[in-house]
């Protein structure tokens, strides 16, 4: 029985196996079927015991689908890690809540680790930064102590000597006592490197310089022992300089540690996700050799009329349907113009689907299933359709849970 169906391409249709390519380039695999068999006891006669089998099926088809769900989700993480990887604010930031218990373990101890090791780093770097203020200590302690530094010694009375004029021309007054209070604080207010010690030592001798005038003795003072601290400083540059390169190039390092960590996290999780869907797709198979075992066979009369009932499909629903027959028979050409589709040639499995696929689009597009109804209508004799009612209607329910599934994905 073959049937040529003509249909449009949709722009439906074109998102699906875009999103479909998508999907299978980023997993790198084949992507988890959508849908699952229906299952039927072969036993004759038993409507208790199919239906309680069939239960304990389907509430194995929605274990395995809530798995897949949640693998789908996981699978997400890691298309948006790669996708961010290029963004700077993004390169260390936090794991999202859809990492598996697992991979959050291995991520946060990875993260703790590079913590560990940075704070390690900082250690070794605030150590080397104390041992150069002290340094810079003693070159301060030089200059304060020179016979001309008295007048930056303390901060400038500025009522006692008249200057009414002194905070309009200084925006920022500073001293060598406010400096030394500051080098010497221990509630985390103080200096956090020599270049903020360097520069307010140098804006005590530029203020004298700019409020007073160049023939002024405190102008000539300021000005020779900024002289001798630039020298003093320039032997210490070298020092500073390197420290400060040094700490650049450590967090450079830290943030390709922490960004080659994630990666590593991402890919193992990329890993283990790729053996858990082969591992779900491989129960996904064996369902579906049950279902094609236990499902009655489809009668001749109803294979004509499943073929009828696609013909009265929208283009929308009979791409969906062709692609169900695609699903099981890769030379199939689910995405021609013109389809010739063999309907005694499809197997109990795909026809099960259609069927059940083709009976929910027609009552939808109708809002009754009387159209389609008269699909279950066969020529078996009365004691054999109450002996095999129990089976049909397990089938049917299985099938319809598959289809369902399929709906959701598309």
């Amino acid at each position: 029985m073959v049937r040529r169906y003509y249909r449009s391409p949709s722009p439906t249709y074109t998102i699906f196996m875009l999103r479909a390519q998508i999907w299978s380039r980023s997993c790198q695999m084949e992507p988890v079927p959508s849908s699952i068999p229906d299952f039927v006891d072969s036993r004759q006669g038993n409507d208790t015991g199919d239906a309680a089998e069939a239960e304990g099926f389907m509430h194995r088809v929605d274990e395995i689908s809530v798995q897949i769900d949640k693998l789908e989700k996981r699978v997400i993480e890691i298309e948006q890690f790669y996708l961010a990887r290029g963004d700077a604010q993004q390169n260390i930031s936090k794991a999202s809540s859809t990492l598996k218990d697992k991979d959050k373990e291995k991520h946060i101890t990875s993260i703790r680790k590079q913590q560990q090791d940075s704070s390690r780093r900082e250690g070794a770097a605030a150590k080397r930064m104390q041992e150069l203020m002290r340094q810079f200590a003693t070159i301060f302690r030089q200059i304060s102590q020179h016979k001309w530094a008295w007048p930056f010694l303390d901060p400038v009375d500025v009522e006692g000597l008249g200057l009414h004029d002194y905070y309009e021309v200084i925006d920022k007054p500073m001293d060598f006592s406010t400096i030394k209070n500051k080098m010497e604080a221990k509630d985390g207010s103080g200096y956090k490197n020599v270049r903020e010690i360097y520069a307010d030592v140098r804006l005590v001798f530029k203020n004298a310089m700019r409020y007073n005038d160049e023939k002024n003795d405190v102008h000539v003072m300021a000005k020779t022992l900024l002289e001798k601290f630039e020298e003093k400083w320039l032997q210490l540059l070298p020092k500073v300089a390197e420290e400060e390169k040094r700490k650049v190039e450590e967090e450079v390092e830290f943030q390709f540690d922490m960004q080659h960590a994630q990666e590593a996290t991402y890919a193992n999780m990329a890993r283990d996700i790729s053996n858990e869907i082969s591992e779900a797709d491989m129960n996904l198979k064996g369902l579906r050799e049950m279902v094609i075992q236990r499902c009655r066979k489809m009668s001749t009369e109803e294979k004509r009329k499943l073929g009828i009932a696609l013909t009265r499909l929208s283009p929308e629903d009979l791409t969906k349907a062709l692609e169900i027959v695609a699903e099981n028979n890769p030379n199939f050409q689910a995405t021609a113009q013109e389809v010739d589709l063999d309907i005694d040639a499809q197997n109990e499995y795909t026809l099960w689907r259609l069927k059940v696929f083709v009976k929910d689009a027609l009552a939808i597009k109708s809002k009754s299933a009387v159209a389609i109804d008269s699909i279950d209508n066969d020529n078996i004799d009365d004691n054999k359709k109450n002996n095999s009612k129990g089976r049909r209607e397990i089938c049917d329910a299985v099938v319809k849970s598959a289809i369902k599934r399929t709906k959701k994905v598309v």
